[in-house]
């Protein structure tokens, strides 16, 4: 007798394994569906708070950008040691505040190794940033 290789009982078993399997896909299909559309919905007093938490962030990150940009366009430009304020010359590499009230009062400058000529800044604070600054 010739035999098939499975027997009309396994045949049976297979297919019913395999309906069981689709009824599961199935089912977890349709839970994933339905949990995804049953999820509470924000309060408008959540919607606002996340609206201006959000704009916050935005606000900031803003300022960032444009402290860069700005950053970016007075670092193409030489700082000018005689009309420079506090605030400015503190963006150079290494200059402190107290090392920008020692250059403010060391003023004028002919020059811009005038600063370490008057002892302003040491000839190393002044090889960090000459490329940086001008007297005209």
């Amino acid at each position: 007798m010739n035999r098939c290789p499975f027997h009309a009982t396994q045949l049976y078993r297979f297919r019913n394994h395999l309906i069981g399997v689709k009824f599961l896909l199935l089912a977890a299909i349709l839970t994933l569906f339905t949990t995804g559309c049953s999820q509470k919905q924000p309060t408008p007093d959540e919607l606002r708070e996340r609206t201006a938490d959000a704009t916050a962030q935005i606000k900031t990150d803003t300022k960032a950008v444009v402290e860069g940009v700005r950053e970016g366009l007075n670092r193409d430009k030489p700082l000018n040691l005689n009309t420079a304020t506090e605030d400015q010359l503190t963006t150079l590499p290494g200059v402190t505040r107290v090392r920008a009230d020692r250059v403010i009062a060391g003023r004028p400058y002919d020059d811009p190794h005038d600063v370490v000529i008057k002892h302003v800044l040491s000839e190393q604070e002044y090889k960090r940033i000459q490329d940086r600054i001008t007297t005209k």
